[in-house]
């Protein structure tokens, strides 16, 4: 059996059409279209409750590749000489193992990530890749406002001298992926047992689609070009007409990611990997777009804006095709269920991660009580159940409450009306889970009562 890995980098679960339904996170633009992945659904089984464990980018990889957490220890670091990859296992096996990527942190000296792959194809330029040292020719500031320092201004000048020459549409990164992993795919076939890591950066920022995707942002704009957004509150640095106009281009990088995976699912059928392999899609972490007041990845936006992504499992012939489950699970849980599913379950009990085959075959509707996630280096945690989340702030800040079957967006604190849901959400995950140090709150106060930010609790 084969196993395919499709990665994407920063793509929110509400801009996946199975997901949002035709209902677009955001009134002013339309509903994002992928009907590429909505299609690939159909012959598969869709979670909507898998959630990250430490966050960003490179901690996220390393959970996914190894099984194991990476919350409480790992930060944004190599592969270590200790660590046991999806790669390094399966080399092993037999396998003849590949990985496509843009994402440029794994071709950073030293990471590691290639180690045991037969095949590793680096894209060059994405983000603040140092690919061109020469100027760009196109003007930053066509892309930046009077709020815009120089660090910022730098970064987009970067990318704008990575891509300068982009003119055709196959000239974009996510084509540049599929193009090379679907002729990996063609070149392979021939061999007994093969497992690819498709890794495509985008949607993450820089957003910059084609023009055609512009769709997605008001025809009547005449604003800058803000691709790349800041951090910190966006109000602080752009106007709401800018805001909207960022969250369009990030829906017309969405959907153009999703055009991009059409060649690439075709070629997965054509070539019969659809009949004998496992082929699962699933996104690193989502993207805040100002949806609490603040763009961009941080250790403070514990929200789904953040942490839900899409999961889409496929397995061999279509098998269980168009379920869904609501079951929660977690990234380091990914690895186990794969190497389970195709026969290898026997290697999986040193890992952190459990096996949830049960639940992709429709023995078990319920996996997880809860789960906690957050950043290893950030004092703020989130922990959630199917219905519930509950995020604790440093010390100073009011803890949070919410109720996700009714306020779906998150916008209705109910700490004090609730606090027993976070006592019992809090009571899951002891003080390991959380940062030890200045500004972290303990998970019991004195004489056992827990703190929140309204007093403390019994």
């Amino acid at each position: 059996m084969n196993l395919i890995c499709i990665m994407l980098d920063s793509f929110r679960q509400d801009h996946v059409g199975l997901y949002h339904q035709g209902r677009g996170p955001f009134d002013h633009i339309p509903p994002c279209q992928t009907p590429n992945l909505d299609r690939f659904a159909e012959g598969a089984v869709v979670l909507d409750n898998c959630y990250p464990d430490g966050l960003p980018t490179i901690p996220v990889r390393t959970c996914l590749m190894t099984g194991q957490r990476t919350l409480s220890f790992r930060p944004w670091q190599p592969l270590t000489a200790e660590d046991v990859s999806v790669a390094d296992f399966l080399s092993g096996e037999g396998y003849v193992c590949g990985i496509i990527s843009d994402c440029y942190h794994y071709r950073a000296p030293g990471m590691n990530f290639h180690r045991s792959f037969h095949c590793y194809r680096w894209i060059r330029g994405q983000e603040y890749d140092p690919y061109f040292s020469s100027p760009p020719r196109r003007d930053v500031d066509d892309y930046v406002n009077e709020n815009y320092n120089e660090q910022w201004r730098a970064r987009i000048r970067q990318f704008l001298a990575n891509t300068d020459d982009f003119t055709d549409e196959s000239d974009w990164f996510p084509a540049q992926v599929t193009e090379q992993a679907c002729e990996w795919l063609r070149l392979n076939r021939g061999h007994d047992k093969v497992f690819l890591w498709v890794d495509y950066f985008e949607p993450h920022e820089p957003w910059d689609p084609p023009a055609r995707l512009d769709t997605y942002t008001d025809p009547g704009y005449s604003g800058k070009r803000l691709i790349m957004p800041m951090g910190g509150p966006a109000a602080n640095w752009a106007t709401e007409e800018e805001i909207r106009h960022i969250q369009g281009l990030y829906a017309g990088e969405a959907a153009f990611v999703d055009h991009n995976l059409g060649p690439l699912f075709e070629t997965l059928e054509a070539e019969g990997y659809f009949e004998d392999s496992i082929i699962f899609v699933i996104a690193d972490h989502g993207h805040p777009l100002a949806d609490h007041g603040k763009f961009l990845k941080g250790p403070d936006r514990m929200y789904s804006e953040l942490l839900k992504v899409p999961f889409i499992v496929r397995l061999p012939g279509g098998r269980n095709g168009g379920r869904r489950s609501y079951a929660l699970t977690q990234f380091q849980d990914v690895l186990p269920t794969m190497l389970d599913a195709m026969g290898l379950g026997n290697n999986i009990s040193s890992m952190h991660g459990k096996s949830f085959r049960a639940v992709l075959e429709g023995d078990a509707e319920h996996f997880h009580e809860s789960v906690i996630m957050g950043f290893k280096e950030g004092v703020d945690r989130c922990i959630r159940d199917e219905s519930w989340s509950y995020v604790s702030r440093p010390e100073g800040e009011p803890d949070e409450l919410y109720n996700l079957d009714e306020d779906p967006r998150e916008t209705k604190n109910l700490i004090d009306e609730r606090p027993a849901e976070a006592v019992r959400l809090a009571s899951g995950f002891g003080s390991y889970f959380r940062k030890r140090g200045t500004g972290a709150k303990p998970v019991k106060g004195v004489q056992g009562k827990y703190e929140m930010a309204s007093g403390s609790v019994d």
